[in-house]
C-alpha cells in the first residue's frame, strides 16, 4: 500500500506530492498515471524545476539553462512560459514570498536577454504585467526589483516597435515613486532613485521612435518633468556659471537622486524635437510657479541653463518665446517675481545669442520695453498713491522692487543687443530710439498716457540706459553707418532737455558709436594732459564718408555741445562727457576744416562764459573755462602746431599761478575758491583768437573762418522748445486758447514815459553806426562762414516764417459752420457748439 503525504499549508500553491515507502517496479505505472505532474506540459515542468525547495538556494542554474535552450529552440512557447511565470509570481507576491519573487524575476530577465525574435512581443506583455505587479506592491524591495527589471528591458533594442504598447501606468507609478515620503531616509532615497531610473527607462524606450510619441503628450510631461525637478531641488550647491553646468560623475548618478534626476532631465530635453519642445518646457513654469521658486530664482536659473544647453540650438528661440509668454501672463505679480523671470530670460538669451536666435529679436525687445513701461507705471502709481506712516515704508519697498525689475530688463536688453550682429543691432537701436518720448514730436510709439510727469522722465532714462547697453561695443566702419540721419536727430533731441541725467546718457551713447578705436578709456576724466603722445591714441585717416558726414551734420553736433555746456544744472560728469565728445570728434572725424570749426566752438564757449548772457552761476562759468582749456590743450598737441601749443601752454601756466579756478584740476575739486566776477581778469588768462589764427596760419591752415564768431543755428528744436523737459512743458494749443480768454489778472508791462526816454527815442545818431556795423558783420559772415552754416541758418529762418504764417492762417481761416456743430477746445476739454440753420450763410448758387 502507498502512504500519501500532503504538502504543508505554507506551500499550497504547489501540486500535491506523495512519497512511497516502497519503490518496487510493480507500482511504478500506477504512480505515473495517478500523478498530475507527469502529465503537465514540458514548459511548465521546466519552469517549476528552476525553483528550489529553499528559496535561499537561489535559481537552479542547470535547469535555467534547460529552460533557456527550450525557449530559444521553440520561440512559439515564449508567451506560455511568460504567462506561467507571471502566474507563479503573482501568487508569490500575494503571499509575500520574496525569495521566489526574486528567482522569478531573475529568470524573466535571463529569458528576455536571451531571446531576440519576433515571438518575444507576447512574452514582453507578460513581463510588463509582472513588473506592474511588483510596482503595485507596498514593499520597497519589490518596487526597486521591478524598476531594475524594467530598466534592463528598456535597454533592449527591438527589431520592430510595438505601437499598441503603452506606458501610461509606468509613467504614473515611477512619478509617484519620485515623490516618495517614506519615514526611513535611506529607503526614501532608494525609492526615489528607482523612480528616476524608471522614468529614464521609459524615456529611452519611447522617444527614439517618432511614430510612438505618446510620451510627449502633456498628460505625461506634466508628471515626468515635475518629478525630475522635485528631486533636482535637493542640490545643495547650484552651479551659477555662465557656461554649461558640470556633468555629474558615474558614482553620483547612481547614489544621488538630484544628480540622477538632472541627468535624466538633460537626456529628455536632448531628445525633444520641434513639435514637442513646448510640452517639455511648459511644466517647468508650472512647477516654478507652484513652489514659488522665482524669488529667489537660483533654481529657476539653473533649470533654464540646463534646458538651453541640452536642447538643439535651432530650438532655442522656442524657449525664449515661452519665457516671454510666461512673463506676459505674470505681469501683475509681485516685482521680485517678474524680476526673477526676467533674469531667467537674461540667462537664456545669453546662451541663445551665441547660436540661433530665430525670428524673436524684435519680439524680445518689444516685450521687454512693454514690461519696462509697465514697471515705470506701477512705480509712478505707488509714488502718487503713497501716504505718511507705514504706507510710506511699503511704497518705498515697492519702489525699490520695481527698480530691480527695471535694472533686470535693461541688463537683458543690453546683453541681448551686445551679442547681435551689427546689422541687427542697428535695427534694435532704431527700434529703442523710436520708443523714447520727446516733446514736440509724436513719432515715439510708446504709450505714456498713464505714466504722468515723473513716470515719463523715468521711462526716458530707462530707454536711454537700454540704448546705452545695446550700443556698447558697437564698431561701425563708417560713422554714417553708426549715426544715420534717422537715428541722429531723435538721439540729439533729449540732449537739450533740462535734465542733466538725460543729457549724460545721450552723450554716453554718442561716445559708444563714435569711439571706433577704443580711445575713450584713455580720455576718461577732464584734465590738462601734459603729453598726449603718452596716451598712445589710435586713429586712422579720415575717410570720404566721414568727411561728408561732418559737412552734413557737423553744425548740428557743434550746436548741441555748445548749448549743452550752458545748461544751469550741469555737474562735473556733464563737463567730462562734453570734453570727451570734443576729443572723440577730433580723433575720429576731424580734418583741417573740422579742427578750425572746433576751435571756433571752443572760443565761442569761452566768450559766452565771460559775457554770461544766460546768467550762469560762477561755478558753471569757471567749468566752461576749464573745459575750453582742457580741450585746446588736447587739440593743440593732436595737430602738433608748435606755435599753437606754445600759446595754449602759456595761458595754462598763467592760469595755474593767477586763476587756478579756470583749470579742471581745481574747479572740480571740493571747496574750490571761486572769483566774484570775470570782467576784471586780464587778457593773458584767455585764449586769444588772433594769436591762434596767427599760429595756425603759419602752418598752412585756412584761418579766415576763425575771425567769424561761432553762432549756433536756430532749428526746429528751438521753435518747439525742446530744451524744456516733458515734465516742464504744456501744449502750444492750450497756450493759444488760454491767451484768447480775457482775464482780470493780466498786468500790462507799460514802461514809464519820462523826458530821458523821449530823448533816447528821438536821438538817432547811434542808429546809423549800429546799422553799418550790422551790415559789415553780415557781409563778412557770407564771405568767410562755411556754406553749410549759412544754408542751415537761412533754412531755419524760412521754416520759422512758414510756421508763424501757418499759425496765423489757422487762427484766421475757419471752416464753414455745420449744423452738426463744431469742435472747440477750452482748457484742454473738447466741446461741440451747434449752429442754427437760420444763422448759416449759404452761397448764392445754393439759394433759390
Amino acid at each position: 500500500m502507498k502512504d500519501y503525504v500532503q504538502v504543508p499549508a505554507a506551500e499550497l500553491e504547489k501540486p500535491y506530492e506523495f512519497t512511497s515507502t516502497r519503490e518496487s517496479p510493480t507500482f511504478l505505472y500506477l504512480r505515473v498515471c495517478c500523478c498530475c505532474s507527469a502529465l503537465r506540459p514540458r514548459y511548465k515542468r521546466l519552469v517549476d524545476n528552476i525553483f528550489p525547495e529553499d528559496p535561499k538556494d537561489g535559481l537552479v542554474k542547470a535547469d535555467m539553462e534547460k529552460l533557456t535552450f527550450y525557449a530559444v529552440s521553440a520561440p512559439e512557447k515564449l508567451d506560455r512560459i511568460g504567462s506561467y511565470l507571471a502566474e507563479r509570481l503573482s501568487r508569490d507576491v500575494v503571499r509575500h514570498r520574496s525569495g521566489y519573487v526574486l528567482i522569478a524575476m531573475e529568470a524573466l530577465d535571463q529569458l528576455l536577454m536571451a531571446c531576440h525574435s519576433q515571438s518575444i512581443k507576447p512574452f514582453v506583455e507578460s513581463f510588463l504585467h509582472m513588473v506592474a505587479k511588483l510596482l503595485e506592491s507596498g514593499e520597497p524591495k519589490l518596487q526597486v526589483l521591478g524598476t531594475n527589471s524594467f530598466v534592463k528591458f528598456a535597454n533592449i533594442e527591438e527589431d520592430t516597435p510595438s505601437y499598441h504598447r503603452r506606458y501610461d501606468f509606468f509613467v504614473s507609478r515611477f512619478s509617484a515613486m519620485c515623490h516618495s515620503c517614506h519615514s526611513d531616509p535611506e529607503i526614501r532615497t532608494e525609492i526615489r532613485i528607482a523612480g528616476i531610473r524608471g522614468i529614464q527607462g521609459v524615456v529611452r524606450k519611447t522617444v527614439n521612435d517618432e511614430l510612438r510619441a505618446t510620451i510627449w503628450e502633456p498628460q505625461h510631461m506634466d508628471k515626468i518633468v515635475p518629478s525630475l525637478l522635485f528631486n533636482m531641488q535637493k542640490i545643495e550647491e547650484v552651479d551659477s556659471r555662465i557656461g554649461p553646468p558640470s556633468s555629474p560623475s558615474a558614482t553620483d548618478k547612481e547614489e544621488n537622486p538630484a544628480v540622477l534626476a538632472e541627468n535624466c532631465f538633460r537626456e529628455l530635453l536632448g531628445r525633444a524635437t520641434f513639435g514637442n519642445m513646448n510640452n517639455a518646457v511648459r511644466p517647468v513654469f508650472a512647477h516654478l510657479d507652484h513652489h514659488k521658486l522665482w524669488d529667489p530664482n537660483e533654481f529657476a536659473v539653473h533649470c533654464f541653463k540646463i534646458i538651453m544647453y541640452s536642447i538643439q540650438a535651432q530650438y532655442s528661440h522656442h524657449v525664449i518665446q515661452e519665457i516671454l509668454g510666461h512673463l506676459d501672463g505674470r505681469k501683475k505679480d509681485a516685482p521680485r517675481v517678474r524680476a526673477g523671470i526676467i533674469q531667467v530670460l537674461l540667462e537664456a538669451v545669453a546662451i541663445a545669442a551665441k547660436g540661433s536666435i530665430g525670428p524673436t529679436v524684435l519680439e524680445v525687445f518689444n516685450t521687454l520695453l512693454k514690461h519696462l513701461r509697465l514697471s515705470v507705471e506701477f512705480e509712478a502709481n505707488d509714488l502718487q498713491g503713497g501716504s505718511v506712516g507705514s504706507v510710506n515704508l511699503n511704497t518705498s519697498s515697492k519702489d525699490n522692487d520695481e527698480k530691480i525689475v527695471q535694472n533686470a530688463i535693461i541688463q537683458t536688453i543690453g546683453f541681448f543687443g551686445s551679442n547681435l550682429p551689427d546689422y541687427q543691432r542697428s535695427e534694435i537701436m532704431m527700434f529703442i530710439m523710436g520708443k523714447v518720448p520727446v516733446f514736440g514730436t509724436s513719432t515715439h510709439t510708446l504709450d505714456i498716457s498713464q505714466l504722468g510727469d515723473l513716470g515719463t522722465r523715468r521711462i526716458q532714462i530707462m530707454l536711454l540706459r537700454s540704448l546705452l547697453m545695446v550700443t556698447s561695443g558697437y564698431k561701425a566702419k563708417t560713422i554714417v553707418t553708426a549715426l544715420p540721419g534717422s537715428f541722429l536727430d531723435p538721439l540729439l533731441s533729449p540732449s537739450l532737455m533740462e535734465d542733466y541725467e538725460l543729457r549724460q546718457l545721450v552723450l554716453e551713447v554718442m561716445h559708444n558709436l563714435m569711439d571706433r578705436h577704443d580711445n575713450r578709456a584713455k580720455l576718461r576724466g577732464i584734465r590738462i594732459i601734459p603729453d598726449v603722445a603718452d596716451l598712445k591714441i589710435k586713429r586712422e585717416k579720415i575717410c570720404r564718408q566721414d568727411t561728408s558726414f561732418m559737412k552734413k551734420n557737423g553744425q548740428q553736433l557743434y550746436r548741441h555741445i555748445y548749448l549743452g555746456c550752458k545748461e544751469e544744472d550741469n555737474v562735473q560728469k556733464n563737463y567730462e562727457l562734453l570734453y570727451t565728445s570734443l576729443a572723440l570728434i577730433t580723433i575720429e572725424l576731424a580734418n583741417e576744416e573740422v579742427v578750425i570749426d572746433l576751435i571756433r566752438l571752443a572760443i565761442a564757449l569761452q566768450d559766452s562764459a565771460i559775457i554770461n548772457e544766460d546768467n550762469l552761476p560762477m561755478f558753471h562759468r569757471c567749468g566752461i573755462m576749464a573745459l575750453v582749456a582742457a580741450y585746446l590743450n588736447f587739440v593743440s598737441q593732436m595737430i602738433a602746431v608748435p606755435a599753437f601749443c606754445q600759446h595754449v601752454s602759456k595761458v595754462i601756466e598763467i592760469r595755474t599761478m593767477e586763476a587756478p579756478y579756470f583749470l579742471p584740476e581745481h574747479i572740480f575739486r571740493d571747496k574750490c575758491m571761486l572769483p566774484k566776477s570775470l570782467e576784471k581778469h586780464e587778457k593773458d588768462l584767455y585764449f586769444l583768437t588772433n594769436k591762434i589764427a596767427e599760429s595756425l596760419g603759419g602752418s598752412g591752415y585756412s584761418v579766415e573762418r576763425l575771425s567769424v564768431p561761432y553762432v549756433p543755428q536756430v532749428t526746429d528744436e528751438d521753435r518747439l522748445s525742446r530744451r524744456k523737459s516733458i515734465v516742464d512743458t504744456v501744449s502750444i494749443q492750450v497756450d493759444i486758447l488760454s491767451n484768447n480768454v480775457p482775464s482780470d489778472d493780466v498786468v500790462s508791462n507799460t514802461e514809464e514815459i519820462t523826458f530821458e526816454a523821449l530823448k533816447k527815442a528821438i536821438d538817432t545818431s547811434g542808429m546809423e553806426e549800429q546799422e553799418k556795423e550790422k551790415r559789415r558783420l553780415v557781409i563778412e559772415k557770407f564771405q568767410k562762414a562755411p556754406f553749410e552754416e549759412i544754408a542751415a541758418q537761412c533754412e531755419s529762418k524760412a521754416n520759422l516764417l512758414h510756421d508763424r504764417l501757418a499759425q496765423i492762417l489757422e487762427l484766421t481761416i475757419r471752416p464753414p459752420p455745420s449744423p452738426s456743430g463744431t469742435l472747440t477746445i477750452t482748457s484742454g476739454h473738447a466741446q461741440y457748439q451747434s449752429v442754427p440753420v437760420y444763422e448759416m450763410k449759404f452761397p448764392d448758387l445754393c439759394v433759390y
